[in-house]
C-alpha cells in the first residue's frame, strides 16, 4: 500500500524536485509498519490535504491506513515529523525515478545529500515502489498500449499484459483483435515464469520501440481531436453549418464530434439560468447524482448553488447513499445530461459559451 499511498501525493516529475530538509536526529524512534507511517502522514498534513491523497487511494487501502488513524488516537509530534520527513524523502525519490529512472535517483540523491544518506533513501524506494519489469508501459496509456502491441506476438503481448495492473491487461486485451485476444490470454494463463534476462531483453526492445512511436505520434497534426479543439472556438453557426454539412457526407464522423465538442465537465461554464432550465429536465434523484459521483467539486457545487436548499440536500444524501457504480454507468449518465444541455442548446433555449470569444446576448 506504501507505492500507492507515495505516488498518490506525489506531484507530475518536474525539471528539479523540491529540496529535502535538513536531517534532524530527535530522538530514536520506534519502529513504525508501512500503515502506521501513512496514518502519521497524513494526521499531519491535516483533514483538506489528506483527504486530497485519499481520492488516489483503493478503498481497501483507505480502510487499512484510516484503521491506524483511528487506533493510534494521536500520533506524538516527534513521530509525526520523523514520518513525514521519511514520506518527504521517497517522494522526491519517486521524482527522480520518473525522471531518468534508478540509476539517475541514485546519482541526483548521492549528489545531494552525500552515498550514505541516499543508499538509505533507495533502500526504501525499492522497497516501496517493488520496482517491476515493463514500468514504462504501467505509465503509458492502455489504448496507445493496445494499439502499439496488436502488432506484436502473443507470447510477448501475454509477458507484457501478465506485468501489468489487472485493470490496464483488461484495458489493453479488450481492444485487441479478436483472432488475437483468445490467444493472448491463454498464454498469460500458461505462463509460469520467464528467466530475467528475457524480460530484461524484451523490455528493453519494446521500450525504446515505445519511445520512438510516441515520438512520432506527437509530430502528427490534425485528427478529430484537433478538429473539435477547432469548432469549441467558433461561433455557433460556423459550427452549425460545419456539421450540417459533415453529416450529410459522413454521419458516423458527425456524431463523434458532436460527443465531443461538450463534454459534461463543461456545464461548469454555463450561465446560472441556461444551467437552472438544464435542471429542470433531468432526474434529480438518479441520474444526477450518477453523473456526478466522479465530477469535480466546482462542478458539483456549481449545481448546487443553482438548486433549492432543500434539493441540494437531498442531492448531496443521494450522492452519499449511491455506493460503487460502474464507470460505464457513470459515463452514461453524463452523456444523456449532455444530450440534455446539446438540445437546449439547439432549440436556443440556453447559450453554451463558445472558446473564441464573447457570444453576444440581446
Amino acid at each position: 500500500m506504501t507505492d500507492r499511498f507515495t505516488n498518490a501525493a506525489v506531484a507530475p516529475a518536474q525539471a528539479s524536485p523540491p529540496r529535502l530538509p535538513p536531517r534532524e536526529m530527535p530522538g530514536r524512534q520506534p519502529e513504525l509498519s508501512g500503515r502506521e507511517k501513512a496514518a502519521a502522514v497524513l494526521v499531519a498534513l491535516g483533514v483538506e490535504l489528506a483527504s486530497r491523497v485519499l481520492r488516489h487511494l483503493t478503498e481497501a487501502d483507505i480502510e487499512a491506513v484510516m484503521v491506524e488513524v483511528a487506533n493510534a488516537g494521536r500520533f506524538p509530534a516527534d513521530i509525526q515529523l520523523s514520518a513525514v520527513r521519511e514520506f518527504l524523502e521517497t517522494a522526491v525519490a519517486h521524482e527522480y525515478y520518473q525522471q531518468g529512472g534508478l540509476e539517475y535517483a541514485r546519482s541526483a540523491l548521492e549528489k545531494a545529500l552525500g552515498p550514505q544518506r541516499a543508499g538509505d533513501i533507495m533502500q526504501r524506494l525499492l522497497a516501496s515502489t517493488q520496482v517491476r519489469p515493463f514500468a514504462f508501459a504501467r505509465r503509458s496509456d492502455p489504448s496507445f498500449l493496445a494499439g502499439f502491441l496488436q502488432n506484436e506476438h502473443p507470447q510477448t503481448i501475454a509477458l507484457v499484459l501478465a506485468h501489468l495492473l489487472p485493470e490496464q491487461a483488461a484495458s489493453i486485451l479488450g481492444q485487441l483483435p479478436p483472432e488475437v485476444r483468445t490467444d493472448v490470454a491463454r498464454r498469460v494463463a500458461l505462463m509460469d515464469r520467464a528467466s530475467p534476462e528475457m524480460v530484461r531483453e524484451v523490455e528493453r526492445v519494446l521500450e525504446r520501440k515505445v519511445a520512438t512511436n510516441a515520438l512520432l505520434e506527437d509530430t502528427r497534426a490534425g485528427g478529430l481531436r484537433a478538429l473539435v479543439q477547432i469548432l469549441n472556438r467558433v461561433d455557433r453557426a460556423t459550427e452549425k453549418s460545419i456539421i450540417e454539412t459533415l453529416a450529410a457526407r459522413d454521419p458516423d464522423l458527425a456524431e463523434q464530434i458532436k460527443k465531443q465538442l461538450f463534454v459534461f465537465e463543461d456545464i461548469v461554464n454555463l450561465d446560472n439560468r441556461s444551467l437552472q432550465r438544464v435542471l429542470r429536465e433531468v432526474d434529480l434523484s438518479r441520474e444526477l447524482p450518477l453523473a456526478l459521483k466522479v465530477a469535480s467539486e466546482e462542478l458539483k457545487a456549481k449545481i448546487a448553488q443553482n438548486l433549492s436548499e432543500r434539493a441540494a440536500q437531498n442531492l448531496n444524501e443521494d450522492m452519499a447513499f449511491l455506493g460503487p457504480v460502474r464507470l460505464r454507468e457513470v459515463e452514461e449518465a453524463q452523456q444523456r445530461i449532455v444530450a440534455i444541455v446539446r438540445r437546449l442548446d439547439e432549440e436556443g433555449e440556453i447559450i453554451l459559451s463558445r472558446g473564441g470569444g464573447e457570444d453576444i446576448v440581446v
